[in-house]
């Protein structure tokens, strides 16, 4: 199984100090943002990479601790927001049991907002209401 980053003239990335990471895509006018977790798997798949290797590649970079389960639930939440692709089809562990065994510290997270969410809680933040 080869994984692998999308690439793409109009995103931009951007590492923030506290290890986490925002993605813009121009094209879609949405922003991902990876929690620290989330952005240790996107820069271990800068080039095709197997699972393997991008476990090892967490544990270097971001936490020893890091599991098959917490490394497949980053790539696969990744692969869900249109962010990597993955060659072959994977047959590891469930997204439930990686995160039965996820703690809150390395429990990988992905979230999206799409111009029309950010105008949207823009809108709610500049008027005040809750």
């Amino acid at each position: 199984m080869k994984i692998q980053r999308i690439s793409s003239a109009d995103i931009a990335v951007e590492k923030l100090p506290d290890g986490s990471t925002a993605i813009f895509d121009a094209a879609t006018k949405t922003v991902y943002s990876l929690n620290a977790t989330a952005a240790a798997a996107w820069e271990a798949c800068g080039d095709s990479a197997t699972l393997a290797q991008i476990i090892a590649s967490m544990q270097q970079s971001f936490n020893p601790a890091v599991t098959d389960e917490i490394a497949w639930e980053a790539v696969s939440q990744l692969q869900d927001k249109g962010l990597v692709s993955i060659a072959t089809p994977y047959s590891g562990p469930t997204r439930r049991s990686a995160l039965a065994t996820a703690g809150a510290l390395l429990a990988p997270l992905v979230l999206a907002l799409t111009a029309a969410e950010q105008k949207a809680h823009a809108a709610i933040a500049i008027s005040g209401i809750p």
